[in-house]
């Protein structure tokens, strides 16, 4: 087993992205590097003298939320907490899928680990033995607004490590209890504010957006792959990504989405053929603003990158321990606006890079548009259809991207009688983005079959040796439509290689690297 260490305010989106796509399978273990330690016992030791006090303090030895006001008994802090878990049990929904909720765990250390929270070693140790271990909490998708944290999952989460709810061991769901018994694990007692430092803060909206941050680069680098595959397919023009022309523009995505585009086609015998003599003047803009359109997706995504990348090494519980200054302060670092903004950014940009790949499909199918390709990219056309469904198809999972693109952290509902008067809905904002990038993938798996068969009706003539090695790889278990046969799986293959980057694993890693958090 593998172990990687994380320091609190520090770790990558590279970490984080090991974490999400690589460590269920791998049974990762993560854990907090020891300079995290002493800051964790110094805010315990606060919070430890607190409750023992008789001053008022938030979620110490006070109720929560509207209940604020109700002073609590120090020998009840314990039952506090617990009920605090328990009563938040409130999530509804399919659960959240091991790989994001393994995230979820590790942001939670990671918030924990910020030395603010006031919890005890044994409750970070915990986790890091979960994780290790194979014990993943069963929580459920649905029920947070993104304020005062994501209170409904991440007390899903937290009642696991009680041994309460579900979980799953190594697989295998079960009840909590008897998933970390089987694990060798003991569940915590949790001792003044624990359970609150577990319920506030916004580590599932923040993995729901980083699982669509991580999947949005790759179909961003997918799309520069089979849009350059297009713009062969048609007889394209190379001019527009001259480098001259995106230097004067001045955007980075812009021209980096050039650049890749050029690389991508150099070497092409099917671009070299139309320099001379192409009556065409100028392209449709789906191919001619390609680096215009997916190179500001790859900048708002970038962007959305770095709002993600502070938030995940946040401390956002409530009230927080301020231990060089001997205070505990109450705040709003639970409010998850910053991550529906960058939910919202990559919902866009997911949306337009579908978009814009849609009617370079429709491009190719069309007799009118396509230059001399056959009718629906089928060498029979009249008794086959060819591909003319495909890019339906293509065209409703647009439309829905579209609609689905619709900002959620514009829209409040006032919560908790009125107390949580203002709230995000960054939770599903951020979880409809696993929705868009499924959809994404499938348009470019549909324009990965439509260009590859666009360029292979050019031969003798042949695209750049790069997507030949493109085309290869689809070939080897989408083979080209000849006649009409059942399309529905090689839809679905399409969108697996895309989806698993198997397709831009035929391209040189040195062409697509900084296309990348």
């Amino acid at each position: 087993m593998s172990e990687l260490i994380l320091t609190p305010g520090e770790t990558t989106l590279a970490e984080l992205e090991q974490v999400w796509r690589h460590g269920f399978a791998s049974r990762l273990a993560v854990r907090l590097a020891d300079s995290a330690r002493p800051g964790i016992a110094a805010s315990a030791a606060r919070i430890a003298a607190a409750a023992s006090g008789d001053a008022p303090v938030y979620g110490v030895n006070t109720g929560f939320g509207k209940l604020a006001s109700i002073k609590i008994r120090a020998e009840d802090t314990a039952t506090l907490q617990r009920n605090l878990i328990l009563s938040h049990c409130c999530g509804v929904g399919e659960p959240v899928e091991p790989e994001t909720v393994r995230l979820v765990m590790v942001l939670k250390l990671l918030s924990l680990g910020r030395g603010a929270s006031g919890v005890r070693p044994e409750v970070i140790t915990l986790i890091e033995a979960m994780l290790a271990e194979g014990v993943l909490p069963v929580i459920p998708s649905q029920g947070s607004v993104g304020a005062s944290g994501d209170l409904a999952p991440l007390a899903h989460m937290a009642a696991a490590m009680l041994g309460e709810g579900r979980a799953t061991y190594q697989g295998r769901e079960m009840p909590g209890a008897e998933a970390l018994a089987a694990a060798g694990l003991q569940p915590v007692v949790l001792a003044a504010k624990e359970g609150l430092a577990l319920i506030n803060g916004t580590q599932v909206s923040t993995a729901f957006a980083l699982a669509g941050l991580f999947d949005a680069f790759a179909s961003a680098r997918a799309a520069l792959v089979t849009s350059s595959l297009s713009t062969d397919a048609i007889m394209g023009s190379t001019a527009p990504f001259l480098e001259e022309i995106h230097t004067l523009r001045g955007h980075r995505g812009q021209i980096l989405a050039a650049g890749v585009i050029r690389n991508l086609m150099e070497g092409s015998e099917i671009r070299e053929s139309h320099r001379e003599g192409d009556t065409r003047v100028q392209d449709p803009y789906c191919i001619r603003c390609q680096p215009q359109v997916t190179g500001a997706c790859i900048d708002l995504l970038a962007q959305a990158a770095r709002t993600l990348e502070t938030e995940a090494n946040a401390a956002t519980d409530n009230p927080l321990v301020l231990t060089d200054a001997g205070l505990i302060v109450s705040g709003g670092n639970f409010h998850a606006e910053p991550v529906a903004f960058a939910a919202d950014q990559i919902a866009l940009a997911i949306a337009e890079i579908g978009a814009i790949a849609q009617r370079r499909v429709a491009l190719m199918v069309d007799p009118a548009l396509n230059h001399d390709l056959p009718p629906f990219l089928t060498p029979d056309p009249g008794l086959n259809s060819g591909l003319m469904i495909a890019e339906v198809t293509s065209a409703a999972l647009m439309s829905e991207n579209k609609h689905l693109a619709t900002p959620c952290s514009t829209d409040s509902t006032p919560t908790s009688a009125n107390q949580e008067d203002h709230v995000s809905m960054a939770a599903h904002g951020a979880r409809r983005l696993r929705r868009m990038n499924a959809n994404l993938a499938q348009i470019l798996g549909i324009e990965a079959l439509c260009a590859a068969a666009g360029v292979e009706f050019r031969a003798p003539l042949k695209t750049s040796a790069t997507l030949q090695a493109v085309i290869a790889k689809l070939r080897e278990t989408v083979p080209a439509l000849a006649q009409d046969r059942y399309l529905a799986a090689d839809l679905a293959e399409t969108a697996r290689l895309v989806r698993e980057g198997v397709l831009t694993g035929a391209v040189p890693a040195r062409l697509l690297e900084e296309v990348r958090a």
